[in-house]
C-alpha cells in the first residue's frame, strides 16, 4: 500500500547510457514512526505468540484464536518495516510495493478475522460452557482458523497475480497499487466481518445479562433497586467490552469506509488518517486481547522472574467478557 510518495530519479536524455546512481530520500519524521511502530508491533506479537506455542497447557481454542491473532499483528509489523526499508535504505521497485502491499492485505485480513473468532470463541464459552474446551472444539477452531489463513493468503495474493494498478494508474484506489475494484471488494469484506463480530458481542452481552440474573433469582438475591449486574462487578466487565468494542471499530471502520468512497484523486492525508488506525490495531490487539488473559501473564510472569512466581497448569478455559 502507498504509505508515502516515491520518487523517482530523472536521467537526462544525454546520460540514459551512463551508470547513475539512486540518490535515497531523506529520512522523515513519518519514516521514523514508521519503523519505530512496526518494531513494536512484531516484538510484542511475537512475544505473545512465542508464549503461547512454548506452552503446552495454552491449548484451548482461544489460545489458537489468539496466537493467529498474535501471528497476523506481528506480519504486518514486519509489513511496516519492509516499506521503511524500501522507502528509505534501498531502492523502490514495482515488486517491492506489491510485496508489502500484499504482506499488509494479509495481516490485516487475518487479523481481523481472528477478532472475529475470537468473538464467536467469547460467545460459544458462554452459551456451550460445558463442552468448551473439549478436543471437538479444539479441531473446529483448528479448522478454522487454516480457512482464515488459505482465504488470506488467497486474498493478498492478489496484488502480485495481476490485480494491481501499476500499469494503468487510472485504475489506482486510495491504497496504490490497489485498484479500486480490488480495494472495494475488500473494503466490503472487512465490513461484513466488523458487522458480524458486533452481533456477535451483542450475543456475549445477553447470554452474560441472563446468566447474572438466573443465577440472582436462585439465590434469591435481586433487589428491587439495585441491579445484581452493578453489585458484583459485571458492570466493569461490560465497561470492558465497551472500550474493546469501542478500539475495535474506530480502528476499521474508517478506512472500510473510506475505501468504499475515496478514488486516486482524494487527497493523500485522508488515506493516511484511516490506514493508521487499522495498522494501530495489531499494536493495541495484544493489549486488549492475548496480556490480559491470566493465564499468558501467569506465563510471562513465570518466565521473568520464576522464583517470585510459581507456574500452575490449572487453564481457566472461559474468557472474561
Amino acid at each position: 500500500m502507498c504509505w508515502g510518495a516515491r520518487s523517482t530519479p530523472i536521467i537526462p536524455s544525454d546520460q540514459l547510457g551512463k551508470s547513475s546512481a539512486y540518490e535515497l530520500p531523506p529520512l522523515t519524521a513519518w519514516g521514523v514512526a514508521l519503523c519505530v511502530s512496526g518494531t513494536l508491533i512484531a516484538t510484542e506479537n511475537a512475544i505473545v505468540v512465542i508464549t503461547i506455542l512454548a506452552t503446552s497447557s495454552l491449548r484451548a481454542p482461544v489460545f489458537l484464536l489468539l496466537a493467529s491473532l498474535g501471528m497476523a499483528d506481528l506480519l504486518a509489523g514486519v509489513a511496516l518495516i519492509l516499506h521503511f526499508l524500501f522507502m528509505f535504505c534501498v531502492e523502490p521497485s514495482d515488486w517491492s510495493e506489491l510485496l508489502t502491499s500484499g504482506l499488509l492485505v494479509t495481516s490485516l485480513t487475518a487479523s481481523l478475522c481472528s477478532l472475529m473468532g475470537v468473538a464467536l470463541d467469547r460467545y460459544l464459552s458462554l452459551s456451550h460452557a460445558l463442552t468448551y474446551g473439549s478436543g471437538q472444539s479444539r479441531r473446529r477452531a483448528a479448522i478454522l482458523l487454516l480457512l482464515v489463513w488459505l482465504g488470506a493468503c488467497m486474498i493478498g495474493a492478489g496484488p502480485a497475480m495481476g490485480w494491481h494498478c501499476l500499469e494503468d494508474p487510472n485504475s489506482c484506489s486510495v491504497a496504490r497499487p490497489l485498484t479500486r475494484t480490488y480495494l472495494s471488494l475488500l473494503c466490503g469484506g472487512f465490513l461484513v466481518v466488523v458487522m458480524v463480530t458486533l452481533q456477535l458481542y451483542a450475543g456475549i452481552c445477553r447470554v452474560a445479562r441472563r446468566h447474572a440474573h438466573a443465577i440472582a433469582t436462585q439465590r434469591h438475591f435481586l433487589p428491587s433497586n439495585q441491579s445484581y449486574a452493578s453489585k458484583h462487578g459485571s458492570g466493569r466487565g461490560f465497561s470492558r467490552l465497551l472500550l474493546v468494542l469501542s478500539v475495535f471499530v474506530g480502528c476499521w471502520m474508517p478506512f472500510s469506509l473510506w475505501g468504499l468512497l475515496g478514488d486516486a484523486s482524494s487527497p493523500p492525508l485522508y488515506t493516511y488518517a484511516t490506514l493508521v488506525p487499522a495498522a494501530g490495531s495489531s499494536l493495541l490487539n495484544p493489549i486488549l486481547y492475548s496480556l490480559r488473559h491470566k493465564d499468558i501473564r501467569k506465563v510471562l510472569l513465570h518466565a521473568c522472574c520464576p522464583h517470585r512466581y510459581s507456574h500452575s497448569t490449572h487453564i481457566h478455559y472461559p474468557v472474561d467478557v
